[in-house]
């Protein structure tokens, strides 16, 4: 779905991320940490082409993030991050901490850059894709839906333990629960009884809530 649609129809409550992304100050400064492919920020950068747009990750690939992004390439569990404190008013970390085995580095930068009043999202998958069923067919492999479905998965977060930690880091947590897209959660009594997709699991992944977040500021 391409995130345009939120910028002529306030349809954006009915989607966890993009609800997030509409409480960035107009013009504001996003920071995506374990940006990968791209594809969030393209939905960012739909919705708000006004806002102005940093990324790093590990590998990352720049060329396909949004137009004048700026890119940074490091491992956020040791390095340190250019710019300089309190540049942004957002930050998005999806689905990068199930990834990595501490956490402090990644926290003490978000609340380094973050300006006073800035909030930090975080995405990870629930426990209950532990016992999920691997894809079937030609998605084996190429979509995760059991947790270990992805190698690079290290371990589950929890998100009590993940507040703690970030309280700890000094921010205060505002709220978190599972993250869905409601439109597409809706669409899977539709794909049930259909063959194996790319939008059947998707679908389903928001029926079943398969994420949590939590949204913390500074």
């Amino acid at each position: 779905m391409n995130w345009k649609i939120y910028r002529l129809f306030p349809f954006y409550y009915l989607d966890t991320r993009a609800r997030f992304v509409a409480t960035i100050p107009r013009f504001g400064y996003l920071l995506d940490i374990g940006s990968s492919d791209g594809n969030t920020l393209r939905h960012f950068y739909e919705m708000r082409p006004d806002i102005k747009y940093y990324a790093t990750d590990i590998n990352g690939m720049p060329e396909k993030y949004p137009p004048g992004c700026q890119f940074y390439r490091c491992d956020i569990q040791k390095d340190t991050l250019p710019w300089e404190d309190e540049t942004f008013d957002a930050i998005t970390v999806m689905h990068l901490v199930e990834h990595l085995s501490d956490h402090d580095n990644l926290l003490a930068t978000s609340f380094r850059l973050l300006r006073q009043g800035g909030k930090v999202y975080f995405e990870t998958p629930r426990p209950k894709s532990l016992v999920l069923d691997s894809p079937k067919g030609k998605l084996l492999g190429d979509f995760t839906l059991n947790f270990l479905d992805d190698v690079t998965h290290l371990q589950i977060v929890n998100i009590t333990r993940f507040a703690r930690l970030l309280k700890e880091h000094g921010f205060t947590v505002m709220n978190y629960g599972i993250s869905r897209n409601i439109m597409f959660a809706l669409l899977y009594p539709f794909f049930m009884f259909l063959p194996a997709s790319r939008g059947k699991y998707v679908s389903y992944a928001h029926f079943i809530g398969w994420s949590n977040y939590i949204i913390a500021i500074k």
